[in-house]
């Protein structure tokens, strides 16, 4: 019979697709297990055709983009590079050349320990059982002071000490002394602090000729000015263009915080020559290697190896051209290439003059006299710096020193308002009306609707008007 046929087939070996679950099952009829069968025939194969085709258009897609930008032979020779690069870690982890190469690895070590830490000092590796005197401290603080080093005062050292000099050493201290304390997230507590930053941020954007509406922060330094640019750049593209697999183009002169970045935030990098006679980065080169990931481009003025200034107008009107974020990495001129037209130095823009421009990274203690630990991260517009904020979840109370001569007072405190907000509870009862009152204070505002809403949208934007405030100049 059809239904006995149509059974074995099912069994048999090789034969067609089958869900197992239906072997060996009850008779069924004809028409219904033939369109069964074809349905769920149909269905897999669908699925399995869409999968192939997304695979298919993807990798195709990526090599399209290699071979744009690359070239075949560019792309061959980048093969070729990866492909050396595995086999020489194969080579180094084999049996025999591994201990070699931790044995030279570890001579070369112990040179550097020798020197950086020497065997004949005095350690202190856990908390005294009682406390040093203050003599005691300043002696150590002398000693530590004037260990054995290259002398940066005689001018041995190229870059790390900008200045040094006594008189500046003598401000930079006391200003320390005036604010050891100070917390800038606590804009309420030491609001001068708010006002030097603001203040700072706006100088250096007025040096390197920002627009109106242009923001900036500051930073613990020209990594984490770069690491920010990164960042918000990253996030711009996956908002507004959705772009989850981001890629920047650098020039091989780059500064490595921007490989550090790349690493962090998960930014694929394309490295661009940087070849003679101008050794500046090749335009050609970062037009090529433009794909819709591309996320950020980079120019430096000047770049560390060389101390070149990158074609900065032509990476600007790239960007332009391809709507891209162009970061300017200016940390190691900083305050010096502000002030080059007006020394007399011919000097082509670099600077927010240039429209393609979006970010500037300074260092304010390059020249600028701060102490090392500073930078600044400058963007063309306010709006472009939102994309460096964090939003937290939630506040927090922490209990410190100070905060014990009023411990007693912060507890009546609080019970005095628990108190009064059960009796207007009580009252607001009796009246007919609602438990819960209105919110009252802008702290109420700014926190209370965090609770209260499903979508914190209006937190978020409530934390970064906040966040906004404190570079107000």
């Amino acid at each position: 019979s059809v239904c006995t046929a149509e059974r074995d087939i099912s069994i048999m070996p090789g034969s067609s697709r089958m869900p197992i679950s239906l072997r060996g099952s009850g008779p069924l009829k004809p028409g219904a297990a033939s369109s069964a069968l074809s349905l769920g025939l149909v269905n897999l194969d669908l699925i399995r055709n869409i999968v192939f085709v997304y695979f298919v258009s993807r990798w195709t897609r990526r090599l399209y983009w290699k071979l744009k930008g690359r070239g075949v032979i560019g792309a061959i020779l980048e093969l070729y590079r990866d492909i050396r690069r595995v086999l020489y870690g194969w080579f180094l982890q084999a049996p025999g050349v591994r201990g070699q190469v931790r044995a030279k690895v570890k001579e070369s070590l112990d040179k550097m320990a020798a020197k950086l830490v020497p065997p004949a000092q005095t350690r202190y590796l856990t908390l005294p059982k009682e406390g040093m005197p203050e003599e005691n401290i300043r002696a150590e603080l002398d000693s530590l002071a004037n260990m054995d080093h290259t002398r940066w005062e005689d001018g041995y050292v190229s870059g790390a000490v900008y200045h040094g000099e006594a008189e500046l050493i003598k401000l930079q201290t006391d200003a320390y002394g005036l604010f050891t304390v100070a917390n800038p997230i606590h804009p309420d507590v030491f609001p001068g602090v708010r006002k030097m930053e603001a203040e700072v941020v706006s100088m250096v954007l007025n040096m390197f000729n920002a627009p109106q509406g242009a923001a900036g922060a500051s930073t613990s330094g020209g990594t984490e000015s770069i690491l920010l640019a990164c960042l918000a750049a990253r996030q711009k593209a996956y908002i507004e263009r959705g772009v989850t697999e981001p890629e920047m183009i650098l020039p091989m002169t780059a500064h490595t915080a921007f490989r550090k970045a790349a690493d962090y935030f998960k930014i694929k990098v394309h490295f661009v020559d940087c070849p003679a006679p101008n050794y500046q980065v090749d335009l050609r080169g970062v037009s090529r290697l433009i794909n819709r990931n591309t996320v950020l481009l980079v120019g430096s003025a000047p770049n560390f190896p060389h101390g070149i200034i990158d074609d900065i107008s032509g990476l600007s009107r790239l960007a332009l051209r391809n709507k891209l974020w162009l970061h300017v990495d200016c940390c190691l001129g900083s305050f010096v290439i502000a002030c080059l037209e007006k020394a007399g130095f011919e000097s082509e823009p670099f600077d927010f003059r240039l429209k393609g421009v979006s970010s500037i990274s300074v260092d304010t203690h390059k020249y600028g006299f701060a102490p090392k630990g500073n930078s600044t991260v400058l963007y063309r517009a306010a709006a472009l710096r939102t994309y460096q904020y964090y939003n937290p979840p939630a506040i927090h109370v922490a209990v410190t020193l100070p905060i014990t001569k009023v411990w007693s007072k912060l507890i009546s405190d609080l019970e005095t308002v628990v108190e009064d907000e059960r009796e207007k509870e009580r009252v607001r009862i009796v009246e007919g009306k609602g438990a819960k009152g209105k919110a009252v204070g802008d702290s109420a505002a700014l926190y209370g609707v965090a609770g209260s809403l499903p979508n914190k949208s209006v937190v978020v934007d409530l934390a970064t008007g906040f966040l906004d405030l404190l570079y107000k100049a």
